[in-house]
C-alpha cells in the first residue's frame, strides 16, 4: 500500500524529518511516498500560513492522486484535511483528528510549539467535538521549526508542559503535537506522569489501518471551473 505523506510545511527538511519516523511505524508491505508543499510558510505557524498551507496540501494531493492507496496528512493542525476528503477516492487521515480519536474517554491535553497555535487548535477541538474533554492547550515558545532545528534544548521546555498538562490541568492523557517534533515522544514519555500521544504514531496507526477496512465509495464534489490553479488541482476540481 502506497500512502502519500503530504507536508504542506514549505519545508524539505520537515518532510525528511517525518518521512524518517513515519518509516519506523510503517506497517511490511507499506510504501511511504513523502510529499512537500510546493509553496507557502516554510512552518506553519499563524493563521495566514495555515491558510496557505490548506491550499498548498489539496495541491500537492492533486498531483500525486492517481499513484496513491491513502494519505496522512503530516502536519498537526490538518491544514487543507477536510477538502482533500470531498475529493480522495481513498482514505485520508489528519493528524489531530487521528490523535484525537486515541483520546477518546479521556480528559486530554495538548502540547505544541509556536503561541499562535493555542487559539487554532482551540478551533479544531471544537469543531471536532472534543472541547467538552479538553483539558488544557499549553505551547512552548520555540515554534515547530525551531525544535525541529534544535531538540535538544527544547526537550526540558516540551517535558515541563507536558507534565503541568497532568499535575495542574487534570489531563489524563497529553497529545504531542507537531510535525517538527516528530519523533520526541519516545524521549519525553519518562518525564510525563500520564501516556503521551505522538500525533505522527496516532496518524500512521489510524491511515494504516483504515488502509485495511472496507471503505465505500466517495461521492465525490460537483465539476468546478476555477482560474489560476495548477494544471492538476484544476482537473481535479473539475472532475465530475
Amino acid at each position: 500500500m502506497r500512502i502519500l505523506l503530504l507536508n504542506p510545511n514549505a519545508s524539505p527538511s520537515i518532510t525528511d524529518l517525518v518521512a524518517r519516523e513515519a518509516a519506523k511505524l510503517a506497517r511490511p508491505g507499506t510504501e511511504l511516498v513523502p510529499v512537500t508543499g510546493a509553496f507557502g510558510g516554510r512552518y506553519i505557524a499563524s493563521r495566514a500560513t495555515f491558510a496557505v498551507a490548506g491550499h498548498a496540501a489539496l495541491d500537492a494531493w492533486a498531483r500525486h492522486a492517481d499513484r496513491i492507496d491513502g494519505v496522512l496528512l503530516a502536519c498537526f493542525g490538518d491544514p487543507g484535511l477536510a477538502a482533500i476528503k470531498e475529493l480522495s477516492p481513498v482514505p485520508v487521515v489528519g493528524l489531530v483528528e487521528a490523535s484525537l480519536a486515541a483520546t477518546v474517554g479521556r480528559r486530554f491535553s495538548i502540547v505544541t510549539g509556536g503561541a499562535l497555535w493555542e487559539a487554532m487548535l482551540r478551533e479544531s477541538v471544537t469543531l471536532a467535538g472534543a472541547a467538552g474533554a479538553l483539558a488544557s492547550i499549553r505551547t512552548v515558545a520555540p515554534t515547530g521549526a525551531d525544535i525541529a532545528r534544535d531538540p535538544e534544548g527544547s526537550l526540558d521546555l516540551l517535558a515541563r508542559a507536558c507534565a503541568a498538562c497532568a499535575t495542574e490541568d487534570g489531563a489524563e492523557t497529553v497529545i504531542l503535537g507537531g510535525a517538527g517534533l516528530a519523533g520526541l515522544a519516545p524521549r519525553l514519555r519518562p518525564r510525563v506522569p500520564v501516556p503521551l500521544i505522538d500525533g505522527l504514531e496516532a496518524g500512521m496507526a489510524a491511515i494504516q489501518d483504515a488502509l485495511v477496512r472496507p471503505r465505500p465509495s466517495a461521492a465525490g464534489a460537483p465539476g468546478i471551473d476555477s482560474v489560476g490553479l495548477s494544471p492538476a488541482l484544476a482537473a481535479r476540481l473539475a472532475a465530475r
